[in-house]
């Protein structure tokens, strides 16, 4: 009896030891602006970063090795504009009048894993129906698998604006009409009862449709959908609650509107002016520029006969080449960049079609790089936890084949993936 006990109580020794893994890295590229090492060890313990040594370090007995000699190494990808809702197919204008809250949250998780397993271990998830949350609280449960989620809900948009689920149905369908807890509002007061509802739901960041948008049924894609005061209603009430505003915007008044009340970031910004790119600039503003979804409803309006309603087929024609060029002259005016996709105007999972679009674009490989790990956490507030590779950060890290510094598809290889200390791919 007594070998017995002390067998049980060694064993829960070894239990509550700490689960190290050590990880022997070819290559690491830490995005701490130290240039690529070779022959590393990251020694991580739990969910954190303990060590990283030059060598590759024995492991002592009961840690795992892991054998990335072969591989890149680097922080685990941000992607700053995701809809982990939904993916644009031809069935998407009707889905609405179909779906179900659990069949859009069962399909979520889905595209939640595909989307961890390119890679990205942080989104940023820009509206939705709210399932998004519930979705980012049963990853955080462990209950499913998927990336640290930042949400929006709903976004938030004037009746009949971009963000209006209701606009192309038949009148009497929605009675009463959407308000608040859907993200419609219009007038200054509504807008702050539209913001401090998302956050009692549990948001984390706001999303406002400054101008129109491509995909929805609109007509308008480009003119400004909110006044000055709206828009500085929305940015002061998400202040005062402690989160930031993300801005959807493809015209340039909408934007500088938008810029001028202190948005965190604008999505898109398709027809940005020089002058909206200085007042960035001005206001420390970040640009997420979702060039891939761009590509792609310009593909789909070319070449995919049906794939649109004619009014959203009209507007999608030539945003991908004008999307890329006001890209290059924001890069190379100096606006702040932070990756983002748009990955639902797509198929989710690939994300990392992103990479390539910016380099062809003209923007230098390392910048990119910069732009989906420690520019993106910055955007994210979550600098001292994510987006580079340091002592006492969180364990999210990827490993690609190749060398991204010299051939930006490498992050198109993504072999291995470790999320909060635990292995995924």
């Amino acid at each position: 009896m007594k070998q017995l006990f002390c067998f049980l109580l060694l064993a829960g020794l070894a239990a509550a030891l700490p689960a190290q893994t050590y990880l022997h890295c070819g290559r690491l590229l830490s995005m701490t602006g130290a240039p690529m090492q070779t022959q590393m060890t990251i020694v991580v313990e739990y969910n954190a970063i303990q060590r990283i040594e030059k060598g590759y370090l024995t492991p002592p007995p009961g840690a795992t090795a892991i054998d990335l000699k072969n591989k890149t190494v680097l922080p685990g990808l941000i992607d700053c504009h995701v809809h982990l809702e939904w993916e644009q197919n031809r069935s998407s204008y009707t889905e609405k009048y179909i779906f179900n809250d659990a069949d859009i949250a069962f399909r979520a998780a889905v595209y939640a894993q595909r989307t961890l397993n390119a890679g990205f271990t942080t989104v940023r998830d820009l509206g939705g129906t709210g399932v998004n949350i519930a979705l980012r609280n049963a990853i955080q449960q462990g209950w499913t698998i998927g990336p640290r989620i930042l949400t929006a809900g709903h976004v938030i948009s004037i009746t009949g604006g971009h963000g209006d689920a209701t606009t192309g149905s038949r009148w009497d369908l929605f009675d009463p009409p959407p308000g608040a807890e859907d993200g419609i509002a219009d007038g200054p007061d509504a807008c702050r009862q539209a913001v401090r509802t998302q956050i009692k739901h549990g948001a984390d960041l706001i999303k406002v449709t400054a101008t129109g948008g491509v995909l929805s049924l609109a007509r308008d894609g480009r003119l400004p959908h909110y006044a000055e005061d709206e828009l500085q209603a929305i940015v002061r009430t998400a202040a005062d609650l402690g989160v930031s505003v993300a801005a959807h915007a493809h015209g340039d008044e909408g934007m500088r509107r938008a810029v001028a009340a202190g948005v965190a970031s604008i999505e898109h910004g398709t027809f940005m002016s020089d002058s909206t790119m200085d007042l960035m600039i001005q206001h420390g503003t970040w640009y997420v520029p979702t060039l891939t979804a761009g590509w792609a409803v310009t593909d789909s309006a070319q070449f995919a006969k049906g794939f649109f309603p004619e009014v959203v087929r009209s507007k999608a024609l030539g945003i991908g080449p004008q999307i890329s060029g006001t890209f290059t002259r924001a890069y190379q005016r100096g606006v702040k960049i932070a990756f983002g996709t748009d990955a639902g105007v797509f198929p989710h999972g690939k994300n990392n079609l992103e990479f390539n679009f910016m380099a062809k674009a003209g923007m230098k490989n390392l910048d990119i790089l910069r732009s989906a790990t420690v520019d993106a956490a910055q955007l994210l507030r979550l600098s001292d936890q994510i987006g580079t590779l340091e002592v006492g950060k969180i364990a999210d890290l990827i490993a690609v084949e190749g060398d991204p510094l010299s051939d930006i598809r490498a992050m198109e290889r993504v072999v291995f993936i470790m999320k909060m200390g635990k292995v995924v791919k």
